[in-house]
């Protein structure tokens, strides 16, 4: 549960065709949202929590997930709708509950890898003031997938670099890696420059960091 819906400061992450800005976000959707992006078999890769603290730790704290209404329909669904237009039980009356805190009006959009992976990412917004406009929740569920895209793992990493960075991981230096897997140095430092630009990675360092990131080694 708390890994779900908990405060988080995370980077701005790079949006492809048809997300928002910060500015563009926040004017739709002005009472806070949720994001958690590549979600696999329990805990997303990266979430962005800006929902008000308050509601935060009672959803918490009170355990809300697993009878959340929008939680169930953003697992069961691909694209977008309104919360009141869900249709599920909320015996909880979780959503009569968020409107105390400011949560008044909210949209919800979630999409779906159809492959052996399956990872899911989806978003929660809210207003305070009104419904979500039909041109609003378009929009809203491009940001979801644009940014679901964004951080899709790299798929043309080779095993060869895979297999040097998951070497660099354990601690080896450039002369044991080569040693171990019977290269020459400047093979090992060509395979790490690729799996660096491949990641879009300044470093090394980084490179293994991004790797591990999207479960590549």
């Amino acid at each position: 549960m708390r890994a779900h819906l908990r405060s988080s400061s995370a980077a701005a992450t790079p949006l492809g065709s048809g997300g928002l800005d910060p500015d563009e976000l926040q004017t739709i959707a002005p009472g806070g949202h949720y994001l958690a992006l590549r979600v696999g078999f329990a805990f997303p890769r990266e979430e962005i929590n800006n929902l008000p603290e308050p509601w935060v730790e009672r959803y918490t704290s009170a355990r809300m997930m697993l009878q959340d209404p929008v939680m169930r329909w953003l697992y069961a669904n691909i694209g977008a709708v309104r919360w009141s237009e869900i249709g599920l039980e909320d015996p909880a009356g979780i959503l009569v509950e968020a409107r105390a805190f400011g949560l008044r009006f909210g949209a919800a959009a979630s999409c779906f890898d159809a492959n052996a992976d399956g990872e899911r990412s989806y978003g929660i917004f809210v207003r305070r003031d009104r419904e979500f406009s039909d041109g609003e929740i378009e929009r809203l569920a491009a940001h979801v997938v644009a940014l679901h895209a964004a951080k899709a793992a790299p798929a043309s990493l080779t095993e060869g670099e895979v297999e040097v960075l998951r070497l660099s991981m354990q601690g080896l230096r450039i002369k044991q890696i080569a040693y171990a897997l019977d290269l020459s140095e400047s093979a090992i430092k060509q395979r790490i420059k690729s799996a660096r630009g491949k990641l879009d990675a300044r470093t090394g360092l980084q490179a293994v960091s991004l790797a591990r990131e999207y479960g590549l080694i």
